[in-house]
């Protein structure tokens, strides 16, 4: 589903990721682990190039989306947005309805229908597990939800226009444990339908809905493995140290 060659990214002469090799199946959850600025955040950047937005970066190698490599001078960078979705550390509503910002996306691809578009944003709401809680109030700003509700407005909008990948910044560093353990909920039923790759600060999150997870460190990916492998039997010294808290 996913597969990074050889990817070296430099901010002008920093060099944020070294030599990156990496293959991520379709409908799993991989987690991404490390200390600040180990360029965990950075590497899932480059999955749908939101680094294209940052003028002094530099990369090398190959990312393939579907056996497609992304950074291919022929790939529409819109089209693979949309398929490959994005959900940031903080809630990022839009200052409109509930109802229309789940409708937005649909709305800049060209879905005009009104019919289609509100039976995607209820299919989109109910898949976030946020339908239940919002039916009734689509026309009230989303600014008014509370911030769980806020970041599985995000995830709704996300799923709207149909990704096939979806990645998650510390999704839930700016919630409460309540909120936090919604969206973890809703991460293990989205990974039926969606590929899910999670960066987190929080190991005990990692090991309670990846199924793999990835160690990052200092640019380097040390150790790639099954979640329970990581955390139990490592087979480098580095991720022993960095999950048994000695670092970090």
């Amino acid at each position: 589903m996913l597969l990074a060659k050889n990817l070296n990214l430099f901010y002008g002469s920093s060099q944020a990721l070294k030599n990156i090799n990496i293959s991520i199946d379709k409908n799993t959850v991989t987690a991404f682990i490390g200390p600040s600025g180990c360029g965990k955040s950075t590497f899932l950047r480059t999955l749908n190039r939101m680094n294209d937005l940052i003028s002094t970066v530099k990369i090398s190698g190959e990312v393939y989306v579907d056996n497609k490599d992304i950074y291919s001078a022929d790939v529409d960078v819109n089209e693979l947005r949309k398929r490959v979705g994005m959900v940031f550390q903080k809630p990022t509503p839009f200052k409109k309805s509930i109802f229309d910002n789940v409708a937005f996306g649909l709305e800049v691809n060209g879905v005009s229908n009104k019919k289609i578009i509100t039976e995607k944003v209820e299919d989109s709401l109910k898949k976030a597990a946020l339908w239940d809680e919002v039916k009734d109030i689509l026309k009230k700003p989303a600014t008014s939800l509370s911030g769980g509700q806020q970041q599985r407005l995000c995830i709704a909008r996300t799923i709207a226009i149909n990704p096939e990948i979806i990645l998650m910044d510390e999704p839930t560093s700016a919630l409460d444990p309540i909120s936090t353990a919604k969206i973890e909920e809703l991460i293990q039923e989205l990974k039926k339908q969606y590929t899910i790759v999670i960066v987190t600060h929080n190991m005990q999150q990692a090991k309670r809905i990846s199924d793999k997870t990835a160690f990052f460190y200092m640019g380097e990916l040390i150790e790639y493995d099954t979640t329970e492998k990581i955390f139990n039997s490592p087979a480098q010294e580095r991720t022993q140290n960095y999950v048994s808290g000695n670092f970090g």
